[in-house]
């Protein structure tokens, strides 16, 4: 079951294009396999195996094997998730359907083109996907309880690394950890009341019918991510990723109600509700963010520099710094620090913006940069930043003394692997599995879920 067992990989076959528009026709469709009440279907295997190729994913020879068992490993955690009554919730389910319809939106540039290359509206895409998003929440829930007291020791991480071949150790290139404090710059009075003024002349244009909320989100509106869609933007009651107060304003609404003007950490806005589903809705919207002057620019390099002061003079750490002056949301949840794909606070060079590139490139490790003004690359929000290099490896081959965090990780993952598959041998006789047989003469791998009927005496 190796590479089976990888911590949270799972069977993934939902909201993308194949998937979307549902199993791709073929001479056939037939069940390849049950696990208690749940089936997988032929089509499932090999939709995924088309998202991997879309996607750029390198596919081996036994991939339809890997994904088959993946499959089934998939339904055994997600029933015993349920036996267990492990919690996922509807909100978490709607977050996550959300999420990934955000995705795919930017991937193929406009809700629009979404609905036409699926040939389903975003309702039918969401709910279509609910359930495999409701299982790969379910099983993932009953990885992480299985594992959860699985820890590492250094003897451990030493034996692993020592097992390694030592013409295989990896090559890593030059890694930093970089942090940062940001203050964002806020607009004065005057400027927020014009920005406030200027939504209230668009509701009296749409009201009597001057202009349509479309025309006006399509030329004004400063959010680019729904400004070409006339403002269209859509999300459920549990999406934690729009703010709480343009959230609630947005729920209040009737359909085809206009709101007043709300303000929110984005900018100001004008909503329009276009339809609402139970928890779901479909708005538009017009954002304004008021004009940031020199003078708070000033302002904030001011408190930042006060702040690089403190932590210079050793009265605060960096991170106690960050916690209590940053205005970066994501530093309040995973720290002040930039993180790899793994969740890991070290980073190559193309994974940094081009002028922390730039400001780093003239600093040595432990050194604060000054306060410097930059354009947040997520919000396009001008901002000002202190910039922390805390340290830079040079590119090297693996070793104990450079990369023991990374070498107890790999231990770690292992272990953990080894623990899940024990436990999967343990309960594969406890479910009702039922793999067909020639998929079982092609996948060898297979075997294992057969189990034997008692022998009769």
């Amino acid at each position: 079951m190796k590479y089976i067992f990888s911590f949270v990989v799972m069977l993934t076959v939902v909201l993308t294009v194949s998937y979307a528009q549902g199993p791709k026709k073929v001479v056939a469709d037939k069940i390849i396999a049950v696990v208690g009440d749940k089936i997988i279907l032929q089509s499932d295997i090999q939709n995924s195996l088309s998202d991997i190729s879309r996607q750029g994913g390198q596919i081996p020879e036994n991939a339809d094997c890997i994904i088959s068992e993946q499959a089934i490993v998939s339904k055994v955690l997600m029933l015993q998730a349920e036996k267990d009554s492990l919690p996922v919730t509807e909100d978490d389910i709607e977050a996550e359907l959300d999420q990934r319809i955000r995705y795919f939106i930017q991937q193929f540039g406009t809700q629009e083109q979404l609905e036409l290359v699926a040939g389903k509206t975003i309702y039918q895409i969401k709910d279509e996907a609910r359930e495999s998003i409701k299982e790969n929440k379910l099983a993932t829930a009953m990885q992480r309880k299985i594992v959860e007291n699985v820890k590492i020791t250094p003897t451990e991480a030493k034996i692993y690394y020592d097992r390694i071949p030592k013409d295989s150790l990896p090559f890593y290139e030059s890694e930093l950890e970089v942090g940062q404090i940001v203050a964002f710059p806020k607009a004065s009075r005057d400027l927020e009341k014009y920005m406030i003024d200027e939504l209230n002349l668009y509701r009296k244009q749409i009201e009597t019918k001057v202009a349509t909320f479309e025309n006006i989100a399509k030329r004004y509106s400063d959010d680019p991510g729904s400004k070409e869609r006339g403002g269209e933007y859509e999300f459920s009651r549990g999406d934690k990723s729009v703010d709480p107060t343009f959230l609630a304003a947005a729920f209040r609404l009737k359909d085809g109600e206009m709101s007043p003007v709300v303000k929110s950490k984005m900018g100001f806005h004008l909503i329009l509700m276009e339809h609402r589903n139970g928890d779901n809705i479909l708005i538009r919207h017009i954002l304004r963010t008021a004009p940031i002057t020199q003078e708070e620019i000033d302002k904030s390099i001011s408190k930042l520099d006060s702040v690089r002061s403190k932590i210079v003079a050793g009265v605060m750490s960096f991170n106690e710094a960050a916690t209590k002056y940053s205005d970066d949301e994501a530093a309040k949840y995973s720290g002040p620090f930039f993180l790899n794909r793994d969740g890991a606070p070290y980073v190559t060079i193309d994974q940094l913006d081009k002028d922390i590139v730039a400001g780093i490139g003239k600093m040595k490790v432990g050194d604060y940069s000054q306060p410097v003004v930059y354009t947040d690359e997520r919000t396009t929000k001008k901002g000002v930043r202190i910039v922390y290099l805390k340290s830079r490896s040079e590119p090297h081959r693996m070793n104990l003394r450079d990369d023991y965090d990374k070498i107890s990780q790999l231990a770690l993952e292992e272990k953990k692997s080894k623990a899940l598959e024990k436990w999967m041998k343990e309960r594969i006789p406890t479910y009702y599995i039922n793999v067909d047989g020639d998929v079982i003469a092609s996948c060898a791998s297979l075997q294992k879920f057969v189990v034997p009927e008692p022998k009769a005496f």
